[in-house]
């Protein structure tokens, strides 16, 4: 089943319940998605890959303006950024620790005869692309460099 058939049968099952908070989380992944398919002109099948990178944005939005929000001691805001946060993450696969990725990021680097920061573009193209969904870019970033220098 693809994401976007399994966020309408969750629009349904919310709408049953009469979930609102995850009702409101899931219309903004279907919203996401649309756009995203309608963007490239035409109602294309979506790959995983892009299903993940939409999956990974709306959280991180999430995040970033929870944070925002409690900064700003606006805690109504923040609580309700909060709840779509959590029913969006649910459709992202396990997130990996930074032990785990540095496992890949190091298999990578033996498998490539990747040496040196020059290479960073090449491994971080392939590592954002074997762990899709699976952590964050800002992290792989993190780690990539670290084993680089």
């Amino acid at each position: 089943m693809s994401l976007e058939q399994q966020i309408n049968n969750d629009i349904k099952a919310a709408m049953l319940a009469k979930e609102k908070e995850k009702l409101n989380a899931l219309r903004a992944i279907k919203s996401a998605i649309l756009l995203l398919k309608t963007e490239k002109g035409g109602s294309a099948e979506l790959t995983t890959e892009a299903e993940m990178g939409l999956i990974q944005k709306l959280v991180k939005q999430r995040k970033e303006s929870a944070e925002l929000y409690k900064a700003q001691n606006r805690q109504d805001l923040y609580d309700e950024e909060m709840a779509q946060y959590e029913v969006i993450a649910k459709y992202l696969p396990k997130q990996l620790s930074v032990d785990e990725i540095k496992a890949v990021v190091q298999g990578l680097i033996a498998e490539h005869n990747i040496s040196g920061i020059k290479e960073m573009g090449k491994l971080m193209g392939l590592t954002t692309k074997k762990l899709a969904g699976q952590a964050d870019n800002k992290t792989i970033a993190e780690v990539v460099k670290g084993l680089l220098s």
